[in-house]
């Protein structure tokens, strides 16, 4: 069983989370995303096991100073953006065998596990 996150260490919902999987005994792949963030195709696939949009996964602040809260950009560019700025993408991310879950709040990650 391989559990992955998608962590910033400087985000207390993504420190919760990787502590919540911690005290039940899981020590997930950790991914610091800010510094090695997602290919586009790893970033397509993340967004399908979350079943969402590139646009849902934006932070807003984030997308906002980047320029990617503009309504008409595509998913493509979104997605593109994105991995050019990792910043703007919603932290933590838990995938495990296939599926993956927003821990915002940590505990919504309990489902996947």
């Amino acid at each position: 069983m391989t559990v992955t996150i998608y962590h910033n260490p400087r985000c207390s919902k993504s420190r919760g989370t990787l502590a919540l999987l911690r005290e039940r005994g899981i020590e997930p792949l950790v991914i610091e995303y800010l510094t090695c963030p997602p290919s586009a195709e790893q970033l397509k696939q993340i967004l399908s096991l979350l079943g969402m949009s590139p646009r849902e996964l934006l932070r807003r602040k984030e997308a906002k100073e980047t320029g990617l809260d503009d309504p008409n950009l595509s998913d493509q560019e979104l997605i593109a953006g994105m991995v050019a700025n990792p910043v703007v993408i919603e932290r933590p991310i838990v995938i495990k065998d296939g599926k993956a879950a927003l821990g915002r709040p940590p505990e919504k990650v309990l489902g996947i596990l």
